[in-house]
């Protein structure tokens, strides 16, 4: 039995990068790693994998300037004083709560019972700061979905309904603020809550940031196929947010993460990413980027999605652009699903550089 699941798993590898294997002239040909023919990404300046962040989609110094500070002295102070220059409606203070809260999840599951003491103290000495109950919130979030026992466990439970009240109290400290009820769209997903209560919620969001991208993308897991929607509630909620997104909003690439989340396990038709519905999702996110800010904080999620889809597509100067903008950083989808992002992304990268230089690209023709 062991003989033939391993057999499958390598038809299953061998279906799946079959097309990238090509003997024509001008596609993709496997060699040997260390190859003189073999394509590097560090011919590039790309970043060396285990230097990849696996913490943040982009660059952000002023808060790995803070969580640094935080770290390291065990001081809150500089991370509440972040917070507090970050205005609220925006897609960035939103960020820096999640990269706040996962770093202490992180710190809980490395040191349990003593690790993240500063958020401790932030809580104990500022009870009333807006920022901390937002980060304790997103803490318990973080705990729930990702060091809980899994989905349905009673851990999992007791810990999203904590983490409920924190978003709560969170919301009563800054009333205008967003945050805390974005933070509770995830646990309305856990705690399945009911189309009337979610549409409630949201109803929340978006009468303080109807523009916001990151909440879109939360809510958008709620109506997955997966979750307690289907394939065409997410489209239609997609689509709908798409169609009203302001110009140089990243509204419009909203299709291409609900076909992301609804994509199956394997994709085992070839023809799947030439499809016209794959081609206009793409072409919609792409829209997006040429017209965004391009310092919006949500850009790099755009563009790591966009990479996963191009290389998949085969158009490989497009996906080498998208590698250009957020090399060295890996914390969003689709490589934060994964359980070794950096390796994930390195794959994908790799890709892009055969492509690219099978078609005659190199370093000297990529733009700087």
């Amino acid at each position: 039995m062991e003989i033939l699941l391993f057999l499958f798993a390598m038809l299953m590898i061998l279906f799946v990068a079959l097309p990238y294997i090509r003997r024509r002239r001008g596609g993709i040909r496997l060699v040997a790693p260390g190859s003189p023919d073999a394509a590097d990404p560090a011919n590039y300046g790309f970043a060396l994998q285990e230097h990849l962040d696996i913490r943040i989609p982009g660059p952000d110094d002023d808060l790995m300037d803070a969580l640094d500070n935080v770290q390291r002295t065990g001081q809150w102070q500089a991370a509440s004083q972040l917070l507090a220059g970050t205005p609220r409606e925006g897609e960035r203070r939103w960020q820096r709560v999640q990269a706040f809260g996962g770093a202490a999840a992180l710190e809980l599951v490395a040191q349990p019972g003593a690790g993240a003491r500063w958020l401790k103290a932030w809580r104990l000495k500022a009870e009333k700061d807006a920022g901390g109950a937002q980060v304790h919130a997103e803490l318990l979030v973080q705990q729930a979905w990702r060091h809980s026992g899994g989905v349905g466990s009673d851990d999992h439970r007791i810990i999203l309904e904590e983490a409920r009240e924190a978003c709560r109290k969170a919301a009563l400290l800054s009333p205008g603020d967003p945050v805390p009820y974005i933070t509770e769209l995830a646990v309305a997903r856990g705690l399945a809550y009911s189309e009337a209560e979610f549409f409630d919620l949201w109803a929340k969001v978006i009468d303080r940031a109807p523009d916001h991208m990151g909440a879109h993308l939360a809510a958008l897991h709620y109506w997955c196929e997966k979750w307690h929607g289907s394939r065409e509630k997410a489209d239609a909620f997609a689509h709908a947010a798409a169609a009203r997104a302001p110009q140089g909003s990243l509204l419009s690439a909203l299709p291409l993460f609900a076909l992301y989340e609804n994509l199956p396990d394997v994709v085992l038709v070839g023809s799947f990413y030439q499809s016209a519905g794959v081609t206009r999702a793409v072409e919609g996110a792409l829209y997006a980027v040429h017209t965004a800010r391009p310092d919006d904080p949500m850009l790099a999620h755009v563009r790591h999605l966009l990479l996963l889809f191009l290389v998949n597509m085969e158009r490989w100067s497009e996906a080498m652009e998208q590698v250009r903008h957020v090399d060295g950083y890996v914390g969003a989808l689709p490589w934060s699903a994964s359980e070794d992002p950096a390796a994930q992304y390195a794959v994908y990268r790799a890709l892009a550089v055969a492509g690219y230089e099978a078609n005659g690209g190199s370093p000297a023709t990529l733009p700087h």
